[in-house]
């Protein structure tokens, strides 16, 4: 049985954003009226602390997530290093804070939405009916929500940008004294426990550690440009705030970061056109209620994605029910965890606590859970299991004041909070106890540190000869004479060869690739391949490693492990027909066929025995590759006959009287050299004719097996659809092989850029 593994496909770009997402979010636009009362001016020191607080919770959490780099983030962490007890606080805390920090977003939502307060009625029923269609939209399972939670994220990231550049112009220093307000400096610590709910978004990113490449470069440098950019815009935002708005101003609006934007746009009067006048203070101020509006959706999206993932992973470890992890026949999604997490953020937001309140509430748990993760840090290293040997350590000149300074900054700053939001807090972390006491105990996995087994640490890459070939596997009927073609290609190579069998499952965003296991038949289908696959290998004699795989794209998947396996070729089977007006091969071929370095390999109608094989010797850039291929089949099947065809077109009378024929067999001869064919394998067949097309069609029938190179030496759409190549695709009824070679072509900026900042190889097949 192949273990199962999940495709590493975030690189750096995606693992920032995706906790970007939640952390430029109601935090941003809701909190400058909150904290501005409580601290006054000062409340950009509050929001240095938090960023301090949770900087050092990132170093910590970088370096258990890739250590044991699995579903769940800080809730796995803590259960696999301090056990049971502490994980349950922890993962009832997790999903608590999660959801109150779901509704206050949503509260948030409907402040800005209709410029009233946070309870008003009409502001918590548009908040209970945008949380309802987030539920839904999680449910449905909708692909599309992580892209278009990127375009929000950095269309906020440029609104933030501009609201700072422009209000910085305009700023009253006079209005920024007394910088303290209230309470003074004590305030400021109290409200450094308020404002840390905006800084609890890059738990994501390590709550997806086992999807992310390179962890040891990319988690933690993602961790802290997610933690350090949010950190500077919300002391600019709060210094803009209160800089150009009174404190009492600020404190009593509904929409404080729209009504900043009108006085720091409003300098710039107005502007008439065709008799309209424009004031620009209702421009500034309406862009920043639309990105509020953006911002809080976002926000609240992530997390209830991020909530259920925590239930799956409590229920992994027995310490919740697996009744909660349910995956939809038909959407492929938590459908019940997801359910339950929004029931919960609906009663939140109908409850009569206040927003603040709930901002409160899921900092406290958040900050329980980085003390919890701090000690984690320490009893791992002072432990030292065998199997713990994490990609990123926080540099020893940093140990363990990191740690440490940590525990006691998260402690410090729950015990500055108001007793009211201590109260609940512990009260959910009570619920965690009793859970503990009355089920998980007796239920729950052994999780002690010293019997717990943690994530392997990857095989080191190795530099040997062998010639890999990649074989993707999906359709048990054409299994074997794929895997046959693929054992034909290694039999013919002069190195130790070795065929991958692959076969990935592809879920939805809303779904944590680790949950895979409750959809029982879908993971029993992909085992009985991959063994399938190695009962052929055995009866061909050749050698086989299989990867069971399960991610979101298929076809980034596959260039992941044609790159992990430095693949010399990749062999993939194909209807033979496009599947969608966007793609040309399939939303899984195209992008290997686009970007992978190595030989590709698309075979149509395999068969088990091919008789009569035909390769198009032409002028092609791909021909002698589909020579290659043409002789590595005659080869496993001895009593087949090999042809190189070469079609001729008619000479024109202007010409200078070429033989047509002779072209064509130097043509043959050179594709047949470049290719490695021996004279003897082959037979030659030249033919003239007015129609290359129509002759060339009419000429493969008479064969059941036909070899062509792609032509063209640009994308895939301009080198094949359209092409000779794919008329003998749809006019062929046997096997068609297409075959290109290596792709060495220059990277573009952008994929220079991508593969810079996400630390991949430089290094081609």
């Amino acid at each position: 049985m192949s273990d199962q593994e999940l495709a590493r496909d975030l690189g750096f770009l995606e693992a920032y954003t995706l906790g970007l997402g939640t952390m430029i979010g109601a935090g941003i636009f809701v909190l400058p009226g909150i904290v501005a009362e409580s601290a006054g001016p000062a409340s950009m020191v509050s929001f240095v602390i938090g960023g301090i607080v949770a900087l050092l919770a990132a170093l910590s959490l970088s370096e258990l997530a890739t250590g044991m780099p699995k579903a769940g983030g800080s809730y796995y962490y803590v259960n696999h290093a301090l056990g049971s007890f502490f994980g349950t606080i922890v993962g009832w805390g997790m999903w608590g804070g999660l959801m109150f920090a779901t509704a206050f977003y949503m509260l948030g939502f409907g402040q800005y939405l209709l410029n009233q307060p946070s309870d008003a009625l009409l502001v918590v029923l548009a908040a209970l009916i945008m949380a309802s269609l987030l539920v839904a939209i999680n449910y449905r399972g909708v692909k599309e929500t992580g892209s278009l939670q990127n375009v929000i994220v950095i269309s906020l990231v440029g609104l933030i940008l501009v609201f700072i550049t422009v209000g910085l112009v305009s700023v009253n220093p006079d209005l920024l004294t007394p910088f303290t307000a209230g309470e003074g400096w004590a305030a400021v610590g109290a409200t450094a426990g308020t404002v840390f709910v905006t800084f609890i978004g890059f738990e994501v990113i390590a709550t997806s550690a086992e999807e992310i490449k390179d962890p040891g470069r990319n988690l933690p440098l993602s961790m802290i440009a997610a933690v350090v950019t949010p950190t500077i815009l919300y002391v600019l935002v709060m210094l803009v705030s209160t800089g150009l708005l009174p404190v009492p101003d600020l404190a009593a609006s509904d929409v404080p970061v729209a009504d900043v934007a009108a006085v720091a746009a409003g300098v710039f009067g107005s502007l008439t056109i065709a008799g309209f006048t424009v004031e620009f203070a209702v421009i500034g101020s309406g862009i920043m209620i639309i990105g509020a509006i953006l911002a809080t959706i976002s926000s609240a999206n992530a997390s209830i994605l991020s909530a259920a993932r925590v239930n799956f992973a409590m229920g992994r470890d027995k310490i919740l029910t697996n009744w909660l992890n349910e995956i939809h026949d038909r959407y492929r999604t938590p459908y019940r965890a997801i359910i339950a997490t929004g029931v919960v953020i609906l009663l939140l937001i109908a409850s009569p606590l206040p927003i603040a309140t709930l901002a409160d509430v899921a900092a406290f748990m958040f900050l329980v859970t980085y003390a919890l993760v701090h000690i984690a840090v320490v009893v791992l290293r002072r432990a030292n299991p065998e199997e713990y040997e994490p990609d990123f350590l926080i540099p020893s000149a940093l140990y363990p004041a990191v740690p440490i300074l940590g525990f006691i900054a998260c402690v410090g700053v729950m015990l500055q909070m108001a007793w009211e939001v201590q109260a609940i807090s512990l009260g959910i972390v009570l619920i965690g106890i009793l859970w503990y006491a009355f089920y998980a105990k007796d239920q729950a996995l052994s999780t002690t540190l010293i019997g717990e087994a943690v994530a392997p640490t990857e095989d080191e890459t190795t530099t040997d000869s062998t010639y890999r070939i990649v074989v993707p596997v999906s359709n048990p009927e054409t299994e074997r004479p794929l895997i046959t073609y693929a054992a034909a290609s290694a039999a013919s190579q002069d190195v130790d060869a070795e065929i991958v069998a692959v076969n990935v499952i592809e879920v939805p965003p809303q779904m944590s690739p680790a949950q895979i296991e409750f959809e029982e038949e879908r993971v029993e289908t992909q085992q009985a391949l991959l063994e399938n696959a190695r009962e052929i290998a055995e009866d061909l004699d050749v050698g086989i490693r299989t990867r069971a795989i399960v991610g979101r794209d298929a076809g980034e998947i596959l260039l992941n492990v044609l790159s992990e396996e430095d693949a010399n070729h990749v062999l993939l089977g194909w209807a033979g027909e496009r599947r969608k007006r966007d793609v040309l091969f399939g939303s899984t071929i195209d992008p290997v066929l686009e970007r992978a370095s190595c030989d590709v390999t698309l075979v149509k109608n395999p068969s088990e025995r091919p008789k009569r094989i035909v390769t198009l010797a032409g002028g092609g850039p791909h021909a002698p590759v589909s020579a290659r291929r043409a002789g590595e089949l005659h080869r496993a099947f001895p009593e087949s006959t090999l042809t190189l065809l070469n079609v001729q077109p008619e000479p024109d009378e202007n010409e200078d009287g070429s033989d047509p024929n002779e072209i064509g067999q130097e043509t043959i001869s050179e594709v047949a050299t470049q290719a490695d064919l021996d004279p003897k394998e082959y037979e030659e067949s030249v033919i003239v004719s007015d129609d290359v097309r129509q002759t060339l069609v009419e000429e493969i029938r008479k064969y059941d097996t036909v070899c062509v190179g792609a032509t063209g030496t640009s994308t895939v759409a301009q080198a094949l659809y359209g092409s000779i190549p794919q008329t003998i695709v749809q006019e062929s009824s046997g096997t068609v092989v297409m075959a290109r070679g290596e792709n060495r072509a220059p990277r573009t900026f952008r994929q220079a850029l991508v593969q810079r900042l996400g630390g991949e190889s430089t290094q081609t097949a």
